[in-house]
């Protein structure tokens, strides 16, 4: 669009030929300093890379661990974030961890802005500590020496907040993700709630027609390319050719629409535009065995979801030994992580939700519907909702019953149920949903399953004929010096390089920038040329469009034809009758410890008092609705359920009611039935407990239907009559404000 500050054309002094001098002059203008931005966009790129630590942190940071004193060096860092003015922190608070994604561009992406993943925990309350990266990797450093680095930084925060009311939450962005899933896979002990932002783990999932990027690794017959080009750096990855990936998925932007957007709103855009390329042109390189596990193991061979992930001493990788609940937060206009890679492992690893309760985790997820990748990190939006929402409501995450949800976010509004007990705009939900909702959003057929093994297994075959017959001349070619050269002269950091204050055609262009900007004259919104060039600026843009959509339609029917092949599947061993590849095996070991489980929870009905009674009868209640609110959570911080010194903490409240939520989904009539014998004899402690689940159950709205008669029949196990808060003792819990507490009961 035109400049914000253009004016509707009034007379000129040329006549009929003003709007062309008027524009001519506009653009001549606007062409000297486009060309400055760039200029300044090159000197801040020579800037960024010649720091110590580059990042593009929004706040200050406080150095925590160094990975590269380690026994196994790394080149991660942990550092503390310092809380801006007037943000207080809250000791009793879980701290929050971000880590920050190693895909070819610096750290710093999830505290970009105030308004950022970083920002929301801490105006939450909660301490946060970043773990981030140099630009190179350390000599022989693997992804497992990272994860067993992040461990240590783990044990290192948990011991830094010994008040703290649980674990640390850690936030995985994107590629992140995955490596903290593999921690947590590993060492479940030291982890909180893990909230994943745009982290693929289902490498092959996909819908046929869009994110052909999937297909990428069997079209170029594999990960021999990847070990090439590592062999071409010298040993190292130039995370250059990671940006340039992400960059062909969007060629309109790329090649055209980022540039013209500087071009066109010369005036106001380019701080914005400056802001962002130091992100995005921060490259790191990363080594050849960390790049090649990554993509043999994950993208290419989808090992992780399988089950066939595992570390040097013989431990499988298996995430369902993850304990704490897993956050999936992905969104339909993400071409890089769509909805079906960040959420079809959990269609690998299960067989329906009673399978996932089996194993103890709780998985919520949520689908944004436009927002793209980078959106997820980056946007203000993003953050100022679901990020917000998330952090505010980490305790309600944690204490939900093991089981499938979806976080759901209603706007605020005059008629919503005590405001006072949200957190913020909106107000959080999780509803419980089955794994026929994820399976909704669209699959793989077992035959498209079948053309990915296919390619995983060319893949290895291709990557073993290179390391036998090229990998040794190509070593003895590309020298370290012929590496760095090469580098240099990529067009990834060519296009920031050609245009720093080293290139003497750029010299002039500061002065000349700063002339044109004294006399500026932007030609008027409804100039004519104007408009024409808006319309031609459409259809470049149509035409780049189309020409993706030509390619990737030809890269689709290219790979599943290729890959099809009945002989080509037989030739690698593929068997054609195979309903599900690589899908990890069930444990009889997992089954025997059920079992004992089982039978030791039912030992439990008849165990208990007040509180154990309190919590089964808000917990039975509450299924019925199926969903648990923010509110309620809320309210729940506000309990007392007897005495004044006697209060659950959320350690406490979270194991109980996951025992009382299992006790009724094994044996409901038995586990009701003990209730009468479990309370006390005093009727005035049996109305505050009754109290306690009405009032709950009420913050988030009016008790009806099934619900309604489940209280009712709570409140005939606790004998106590279902009335008004009066009868009930309801003045006795004073969580609710008091205008609202006829309404709520």
């Amino acid at each position: 669009m035109p400049n914000d500050n253009r004016q509707v054309t009034g007379s000129t002094p040329f006549g009929s030929f003003g709007p062309v001098f008027e524009y001519m002059t506009d653009a001549a203008q606007r062409s000297v300093l486009f060309l400055d931005v760039m200029r300044q966009r090159g000197n801040q790129y020579r800037d960024h890379l010649a720091e110590t630590v580059p990042h593009v942190l929004d706040y200050a940071a406080e150095l925590v661990m160094d990975g590269r004193t380690f026994k196994r060096p790394v080149n991660y860092l942990l550092v503390r974030i310092v809380p801006p003015k007037g943000v207080e922190i809250d000791p009793t608070r879980r701290p929050f961890v971000v880590v920050d994604p190693r895909a070819g561009h610096g750290p710093g992406i999830g505290g970009f802005k105030a308004d950022s993943e970083i920002g929301v925990a801490m105006k939450a309350g909660h301490a946060c500590y970043f773990v981030g990266f140099m630009p190179e990797p350390m000599p022989g450093q693997t992804i497992e020496d990272i994860a067993r680095a992040e461990a240590v930084f783990l044990e290192k925060v948990i011991s830094l907040h010994p008040k703290a009311d649980g674990k640390p939450c850690v936030i995985g962005n994107c590629q992140a993700g995955w490596a903290v899933m593999i921690l947590a896979a590993t060492r479940p002990e030291l982890f909180g709630p893990i909230i994943l932002a745009g982290t693929p783990l289902s490498y092959w999932a996909g819908v046929r027609g869009k994110y052909p990027m999937r297909y990428s690794g069997g079209l170029l017959g594999g990960t021999w390319l990847t070990a090439l080009t590592s062999d071409m750096g010298g040993g190292k990855f130039d995370g250059g050719h990671l940006v340039k990936n992400f960059e062909n998925q969007n060629p309109a932007n790329t090649l055209w629409t980022k540039q013209y957007n500087v071009y066109s709103k010369i005036d106001t855009e380019g701080p914005r535009y400056l802001e962002f390329e130091r992100w995005w042109g921060g490259h790191v390189n990363l080594n050849a065995e960390e790049i090649q596990f990554i993509v043999d193991e994950l993208f290419v061979g989808n090992n992780l979801a399988a089950g066939r992930i595992e570390t040097s001493d013989g431990t499988a990788v298996d995430l369902r030994n993850i304990r704490s609940p897993i956050v999936v937060f992905c969104s339909k206009g993400d071409n890089v992580t769509p909805p079906q890679q960040a959420l079809d492992w959990i269609l690998d690893l299960y067989d329906d939700v009673d399978e996932i309760r089996s194993f103890g985790q709780t998985i919520v997820y949520t689908v944004h519907e436009t927002v793209g990748h980078l959106g997820i990190f980056v946007s203000g939006g993003v953050a100022k909702k679901e990020h917000n929402e998330f952090s505010s409501n980490i305790d309600l995450i944690d204490i939900l019953p093991p089981g499938l949800y979806e976080a759901t976010f209603e706007r605020k509004t005059g008629d919503t149920t005590n405001p006072d007990l949200t957190s913020g705009e909106w107000v959080m939900r999780c509803e419980q949903r089955t794994l026929d909702d994820i399976r909704a959003m669209g699959a793989n057929s077992p035959e498209d399953e079948r053309r990915f093994e296919t390619a995983a297994r060319v893949s290895e075959i291709n990557l073993s004929l290179y390391r036998a017959f090229m990998q040794p001349m190509v070593k003895t070619i590309f020298t370290p010096q012929v590496a760095e050269w090469l580098k240099r002269w990529d067009s990834a950091r060519m296009q920031y390089e050609a245009f720093t204050d080293a290139n003497p055609f750029m010299a002039p262009l500061a002065a000349a920038a700063e002339q044109v900007r004294e006399h500026r004259k932007p030609a008027a919104a409804d100039n004519p040329f104007i408009v024409a060039q808006e319309k031609v600026s459409e259809q470049i843009v149509n035409v780049l469009d189309a020409w993706r959509d030509t390619q990737e339609k030809l890269s689709e029917s290219m790979f599943l034809a290729m890959y099809g092949s009945p002989a080509l599947q037989a030739a690698v061993g593929v068997n054609p009758e195979a309903a599900r590849p690589r899908r990890p095996g069930k444990s009889l070991l997992h089954r025997e410890l059920l079992e004992k489980r089982i039978a030791d929870l039912k030992s439990h009905i008849t165990k208990g008092g007040l509180q154990e009674c309190t919590i089964r009868g808000l917990v039975y209640v509450g299924m019925a609705r199926g969903f648990v609110d923010e509110r309620g959570v809320a309210a729940l911080r506000r309990i007392r359920l007897t005495e004044e010194s006697s209060r659950l903490t959320l350690a406490q409240f979270k194991a109980m009611a996951r025992e009382q939520f299992l006790l009724l989904l094994l044996e409901p009539e038995a586990t009701l039935a003990a209730i009468p014998k479990l309370l006390p004899a005093d009727m005035d402690e049996r109305r505050k407990g009754l109290a306690a689940i009405r009032n709950v159950l009420s913050a988030a709205g009016e008790i009806t239907g099934e619900t309604e008669e489940r209280l009712k029949k709570v409140a005939a196990l606790f004998e106590v009559k279902e009335a008004g808060p009066s009868e009930t003792g309801a003045e006795a819990v004073p969580f609710v404000p008091s205008k609202d507490r006829a309404k709520a009961s």
